[in-house]
């Protein structure tokens, strides 16, 4: 009799499903495999080690080469406006190397160099290249004759200052008509070279004066200008004046 109410009682429980417990985890599904993705991942890592190991190549084959620092006009040296920078070695271009600066210092520049350009070997040769109907000049200025802070490239006037003979003829003829000129301007106040174009300034490291005083500085102007400039530079009667353009 015991028996049949227990097998009763069990034929009367909920066939419903029995639920987990807590802390029981579910039966995940089996995961998919795709060899694609994994294929392409290989690929990948593959293609990032050749690229490093290229990039440690190149880095191999850098050579040290000459950078210039500030323009350098026709017929100037580089002086000390160089340093060195560190490119790719590349047989067709003539890069002039960094142990040959002692070497370029001896030669000239055919045209101007702007900052920031590497140095190639048909920037510069024995001479510079002037252009038809210009002609270089060299100047011999004491202080005061010249703006302070002058350099290559500035775009001067030069003026004819001091006491020449014509100028007192012009003061003696002045005085007769009444306008009356002490003669201690110029001959004139029209410039000799309103435009030349400043080539050479020294850098003071032991070749920047000729005495004390003088201060040797180069200009370009045109050729028709150049024995009237020269003529009042050798008697120390020049003074330059920066003008618009600089």
């Amino acid at each position: 009799m015991k028996i049949q109410e227990r097998t009763g009682a069990g034929n009367n429980r909920s066939s419903a499903p029995v639920q987990p417990t807590m802390g029981e985890r579910l039966p995940s599904p089996p995961r998919e495999r795709k060899p694609a993705l994994a294929a392409l991942a290989v690929l990948l890592i593959l293609v990032g080690a050749l690229g490093a190991t290229m990039l440690v190549l190149r880095a191999g084959d850098r050579i040290e080469v000459i950078k210039v620092t500030g323009d350098i006009q026709a017929g100037e040296s580089v002086g000390s406006k160089v340093e060195s920078v560190l490119v790719a070695d590349d047989a067709g271009v003539n890069y002039i190397k960094w142990n040959q600066l002692e070497t370029l210092r001896g030669l000239k520049a055919k045209s101007t160099i702007y900052a920031g350009t590497l140095v190639i070997g048909q920037m510069f040769g024995p001479k510079s290249s002037l252009a038809d109907g210009k002609a270089i000049v060299g100047l011999s200025l004491k202080e005061g004759q010249y703006p302070e802070g002058i350099q290559s490239g500035d775009l001067v006037a030069a003026y004819q200052v001091g006491n020449t003979g014509s100028s007192n003829s012009n003061s003696d003829s002045d005085d007769e008509t009444g306008s009356g000129s002490t003669g201690s301007a110029g001959s004139s106040d029209t410039p000799i070279v309103d435009d030349a174009r400043v080539t050479y300034v020294p850098d003071g490291k032991g070749d920047s004066t000729i005495s004390s005083t003088n201060q040797r500085i180069t200009v370009t102007v045109d050729e028709s200008d150049a024995a009237a400039l020269a003529r009042a530079a050798a008697a120390n009667q020049v003074a330059l004046v920066k003008v618009p353009g600089n």
